[in-house]
């Protein structure tokens, strides 16, 4: 299938892959059967190699919502998309709709979607960020012309999704990770390792991806292996992780993060670029 460039991600997501895809697409296997990405996230990676056949998993029910409703519903989803208002108090008021839960829950799913789309692009940073109790709560970004309904990019990404065989699901990367068969290829990326004690951040689904998931990651990534499925694997390049994969193909690279509410800080870090076998 030809690739189409306008398929490109949606949202801005933490950690997103775009600036790091020069050093994983010379990365991949020649042959893929199909496609898996347990950390679906942003899906930079997806939408530049646009398989024909994957499996995309993200424990963040409503981008999942979203990617589900630009398949079936783009047409309806961009109308409601031209409606939203680039304004702090309109903002608010969409922003604090999930304060009901029961309200939230019996939304359909196109407005769910066309909210989150909204919210991403007109919140300061572009940062997606919930509290504890799941509500969304990054603030207003007072952009001039931000641009919430990029028509051409939602019909491409549309038109890609319904081109393929493509399996969404919000679950437990273990799960995902079970309906992999031999032939596959797995991205991983998961939130990362922290840096430091105050770097790590999590925010984007509630709850956390301690050190005990990075383990349990490690351990999903050794059955694997063990199965005959190859696999990539981005982190933060700290010691934690480097010796939790030690004996796998660990590559370091150089990313620029743009998340960072401290602009200095928004530098180029050290990542890693992990396989369990070598490049063809």
């Amino acid at each position: 299938m030809a690739k189409n460039k306008l398929v490109a991600p949606v949202v801005k997501w933490v950690g997103g892959k775009r600036q790091l895809l020069d050093e994983i697409i010379p990365l991949l296997p020649k042959r893929i059967t199909t496609y898996c990405e347990p950390f679906l996230g942003g899906g930079a990676v997806l939408f530049s190699i646009q398989p024909s056949k994957a499996i995309v998993n993200d424990l963040n029910t409503d981008l999942i919502t979203v990617y589900q409703v630009i398949r079936d519903d783009v047409d309806t989803l961009i109308e409601l998309l031209k409606k939203h208002e680039n304004t702090s108090e309109y903002f608010y008021t969409i922003r604090d709709v999930d304060r009901d839960k029961a309200a939230y829950e019996a939304m359909p799913q196109v407005e769910k979607a066309s909210r989150l789309l909204y919210l991403n692009k007109t919140c300061f940073n572009g940062l997606f960020r919930v509290n504890s109790s799941g509500e969304f709560n990054s603030p207003f970004g007072h952009y001039k012309n931000p641009n919430i309904v990029n028509e051409p990019v939602l019909r491409a990404v549309s038109n890609y999704f319904n081109a393929s065989n493509l399996s969404f699901y919000s679950e437990d990367f273990a799960i995902t990770l079970d309906r992999v068969r031999k032939g596959a290829l797995v991205y991983l990326d998961p939130p990362y390792d922290p840096v430091s004690d105050t770097a790590s951040f999590t925010g984007y689904n509630k709850g956390g991806f301690d050190r005990k998931e990075q383990i349990r990651l490690k351990e999903a990534c050794d059955s694997l292996t063990k199965r005959g499925i190859k696999f990539i694997l981005s982190n933060s390049a700290t010691d934690f992780i480097k010796e939790l994969y030690q004996d796998y193909h660990v590559t370091i690279v150089k990313a620029k993060r743009a998340i960072n509410s401290d602009a200095s800080k928004r530098g180029a870090i050290e990542e890693v670029l992990i396989t369990n076998y070598g490049t063809e």
